[in-house]
């Protein structure tokens, strides 16, 4: 089995690169599940209920969200009825959403859980730690894939450490930039620290530099405009056997200088 994950989507360029790229990913790599994170897919912030129908008629399985998840106040009227979105499970518990999910494919029950780091985030979120623990003491799942959202790369690499073995992989998102640290962990689960952008290519992890220029120039509070170019898609993809062990985690990287095959 070979689960794709891709990393922030990021607006319009982030949903045209989804309809453009997938599609030829899926076929050539032989996918049977795709994950997305889509917490930035409704300009830059937030998911909308056209924008969520639009990704899972694109062939998306489960959507995991982070920590502007419920930016968009529509998301209210619909997340009761979204069956394939994954908000964070350590979220204050007054808000609605299912934080971790299993979803059926060939046979195999596959968990996907969407978790908030604690370090630069909100102040509500609860400890990842903790909550992990609770949940796998009850989880039967064959696979469990953790998407983490989080802003540090050690608490990262520290809490994909503390569940090394418990579960099958820990993707990081939520910083945009890819890094090239993917590795299978000493006791067998998949890991990076951050799976990167999908979205504007020519930007500040999808904004239009001058105004993140005038910010850090002036430090002054200006408003970020969201960037539409030829775009980039970052991804990865993990690799099960027949006894839903991890056999190995790859990068996948679509852009003007690593264009797709077609």
């Amino acid at each position: 089995m070979n689960i794709l994950m891709i990393g922030d989507v990021f607006g319009k360029t982030g949903r045209r690169l989804l309809k453009e790229v997938m599609p030829t990913i899926v076929k050539e790599r032989s996918i049977d599940m795709v994950i997305v994170n889509g917490e930035n897919v409704t300009h830059g912030k937030g998911l909308n209920h056209n924008h969520y129908n639009e990704l899972c008629e694109d062939g998306v399985d489960v959507i995991t969200m982070g920590n502007h998840t419920y930016s968009k106040k529509e998301l209210f009227d619909y997340i009761d009825e979204a069956d394939r979105l994954v908000v964070p499970l350590n979220r204050p518990r007054a808000l609605p959403g299912v934080g971790s999910r299993v979803v059926e494919k060939q046979g195999r029950k596959i968990r996907v859980t969407n978790l908030l780091g604690l370090a630069f985030m909100d102040p509500k979120t609860a400890n990842p730690f903790e909550v992990i623990d609770d949940l796998l003491e009850n989880d039967d799942s064959d696979i469990h894939i953790v998407d983490f959202h989080a802003e540090a790369t050690a608490e990262k690499r520290a809490f994909a450490m503390y569940v090394d073995g418990r579960v099958d992989a820990v993707l990081g998102t939520h910083t945009h930039v890819a890094t090239a640290d993917e590795r299978l962990l000493p006791k067998g689960t998949a890991f990076i620290t951050d799976v990167g952008m999908t979205g504007p290519y020519d930007s500040v992890i999808g904004c239009e530099a001058e105004s993140i220029i005038e910010r850090d120039l002036k430090g002054i509070m200006t408003p970020f405009k969201v960037v539409e170019d030829v775009g980039q898609l970052r991804g990865v993809i993990l690799h099960f056997n027949k006894k839903n062990q991890c056999t190995g985690i790859e990068r996948v990287t679509v852009d003007p200088d690593h264009p797709i095959k077609r």
